[in-house]
């Protein structure tokens, strides 16, 4: 990212020397040609600070990346993948503009905001991003377990949850299934992914006791991908970003088995169990205040934003009119 900020501000210099050198061939005064709208638009410096869901920083990451170098080259937009549950903590003291999330904000994270004198939609806007599809993933080489059903995945992961050491079978699962070790992995509680899969998934049930949690996805996807026995979830983006490592499971719902993908996540179609919204959390007082970061809360909903970068990064877009409405309540912000 660094990089590509350097390179823009190498062309900018370079432009401004070609304008200078052209200054004796240059329009007469009273010439009246329109500007384009990019002459038009405000120069913005200063910083947006976001943090939060790890499921959602390469979307995050990859709006913020095209905003600097094609919007506003002079803003630095940082973006960290602290987990939802971190991010929130940093958001409600303040620490951050933005707070992306995995999952809906909390009740006792609101009252934290309220205790700060932030209310929702007064000072704080809710933003969805896109739908995000829960994967549970295995190894290449695991020919057995390509398909499970909605219970048979909540079997697994609450089976003898007592101690780390109880093992769980593969043959515990399905008789006809290898005799061998299930290994258990998944995010860690930071993230909002785990609070889905616990909470909206296994409904609170214990989860079995030798699973291994992590906080980054790129280990847990190193882990699956050596372990002919591992299984593990997070969201589709990190599966889609490393199809030649993993495999995803085809969840039966009741209807047969469905695999994740960008055409079958979405509230109404055939992954909608697996279905969740992804969001972003915006401090209105500081968009207020801060002409270049509700500059940037308006690219995010803009349809250069997540509009037209989520499926790019493994996530099903909202309707327009979702994105249109916030663009919306974000112009009458002042």
């Amino acid at each position: 990212m660094f990089k590509k900020k350097v390179l823009a501000a190498i062309v900018s210099l370079g432009l401004v020397f070609s304008l200078a050198g052209c200054g004796q061939t240059s329009a007469p005064k009273d010439q009246t040609n329109t500007p384009p709208a990019e002459a038009l638009a405000e120069k913005l410096s200063g910083s947006v600070i976001i943090d939060g869901s790890g499921t959602v920083f390469p979307l995050m990451a990859n709006i913020a990346e095209n905003y600097m170098t094609e919007k506003q080259p002079d803003v630095s937009v940082q973006v960290g993948r602290a987990g939802s549950s971190a991010g929130f903590k940093k958001f409600i003291t303040g620490e951050t503009d933005l707070s992306d999330a995995s999952r809906k904000v909390k009740d006792s994270e609101v009252d934290e905001l309220k205790a700060k004198g932030l209310e929702m939609g007064a000072n704080v806007m809710e933003i969805k991003l896109a739908y995000d599809g829960l994967t549970v993933v295995i190894n290449k080489d695991n020919t057995w377990a390509k398909e499970l059903t909605k219970d048979e995945v909540i079997k697994m992961f609450t089976a003898k949850a007592v101690k780390a050491d109880d093992k769980v079978f593969w043959s515990d699962i399905r008789s006809d299934w290898p005799k061998e070790e299930v290994k258990f992995y998944g995010p860690n509680e930071n993230h909002g992914t785990y609070e889905f899969f616990y909470e909206n998934i296994l409904k609170k049930k214990d989860m079995v006791a030798s699973v291994n949690l992590q906080q980054e996805y790129s280990t847990l996807v190193d882990l699956v991908s050596q372990d002919k026995n591992a299984i593990a979830f997070f969201g589709y983006g990190y599966y889609a970003s490393n199809t030649d490592k993993l495999q995803a499971v085809a969840v039966d719902f009741g209807q047969g088995p469905v695999a994740p993908g960008l055409g079958t996540i979405g509230e109404d179609l055939g992954y909608a169990g697996f279905t969740r919204l992804v969001y972003t959390y915006l401090n209105l007082n500081y968009a207020k205040e801060k002409p270049q970061i509700l500059d940037y809360a308006k690219y995010v909903v803009s349809p250069e934003g997540a509009a037209k970068l989520a499926a790019e990064n493994g996530f099903a877009p909202l309707p327009e009119s979702v994105y249109a409405e916030y663009t919306a309540v974000l112009e009458a912000v002042k």
